[in-house]
């Protein structure tokens, strides 16, 4: 039984297409949410008087570090065998176009990687590693919101049957009964937890110490991920006869760095804001 008000969500994955050239809502709403930061952190550098020199080669890192970090978390963590089993397998690895990519893998890349950008340009600009990691969790909440809204419009990773009326019945993947649509749960907890943090950030950013938006942020994003992923269905074979699925063994180091980051910030009690004010 469907129940009267499932919601039949059969969108076309692809917006249109010239030729053989498509676009895609997932590709369109990915792109989006780095725009959208790219904004969000030019209103931080003209708040904390940071150089907006900055901000292209921080959109051109992170873009490169989430992309390969995604794809490369998605290939070892959900089917090494079949990535490191073939040399075709081996090969799809660099063609993420063929799909997968893993958020966990996503955010270890971007950590390495912002690392590597503040040692480069922070002293130079008067911010350092925490710094930019607490700007840029905002930023990221809200993409992470928008790449869930693509993996809806990809009709993937949708929880189990629910007898709730808001219910999706994913007719693109020949489902028949309706599923959790917990690609709009995860986005709805990103936006929230976004939007906190921004209101947080416009109205405390002098009581906050250094760290405390980061810490929030990985407690939170991860936090929710661990507990949403309870209703989603497996989605590589080996996850079905684990306890926790491999989304929440991943996630559960993320939330206890988060709150030793957290105990950091209070204990240090750096100031949340740039130091260098020209």
């Amino acid at each position: 039984m469907t129940g009267i008000l499932a919601v039949h969500w059969h969108v076309d994955p692809v917006l249109f297409q010239a030729g053989p050239l498509q676009v895609r809502w997932y590709s369109l709403l990915f792109i989006s949410g780095f725009i959208l930061g790219w904004f969000i952190f030019k209103s931080y550098c003209r708040r904390e008087k940071v150089s907006e020199d900055i901000l292209d080669p921080l959109l051109y890192t992170l873009l490169i570090a989430t992309i390969v970090g995604a794809r490369l978390g998605h290939c070892l963590f959900y089917q090494p065998d079949y990535y490191l089993g073939s040399w075709k397998g081996f090969w799809e690895i660099f063609m993420p176009w063929k799909g997968g990519l893993a958020s966990h893998g996503g955010a270890i890349a971007i950590i390495l990687a912002m690392w590597w950008f503040s040692s480069k340009w922070g002293k130079k600009h008067g911010f350092d590693f925490l710094w930019l990691l607490d700007h840029l969790c905002i930023t990221v909440a809200f993409a992470g919101c928008f790449i869930r809204l693509g993996n809806l419009f990809n009709s993937e990773i949708y929880g189990d049957v629910t007898s709730l009326p808001w219910g999706f019945i994913f007719e693109n993947r020949g489902e028949t009964l309706p599923k959790h649509p917990t690609q709009l749960y995860e986005a709805l907890s990103y936006l929230i937890l976004g939007l906190v943090m921004w209101r947080l950030y416009k109205t405390k950013l002098d009581k906050l110490p250094r760290g405390f938006f980061f810490g929030l942020f990985l407690v939170g994003c991860f936090g929710m991920r661990f507990l949403i992923e309870f209703i989603k269905e497996p989605q590589v074979g080996f996850e079905e006869t684990m306890a926790l699925n491999m989304g929440q063994l991943l996630s559960i180091p993320f939330v206890i760095i988060g709150i030793a980051v957290l105990i950091y910030a209070y204990r240090k009690k750096i100031p949340a804001y740039a130091t260098k004010q020209k």
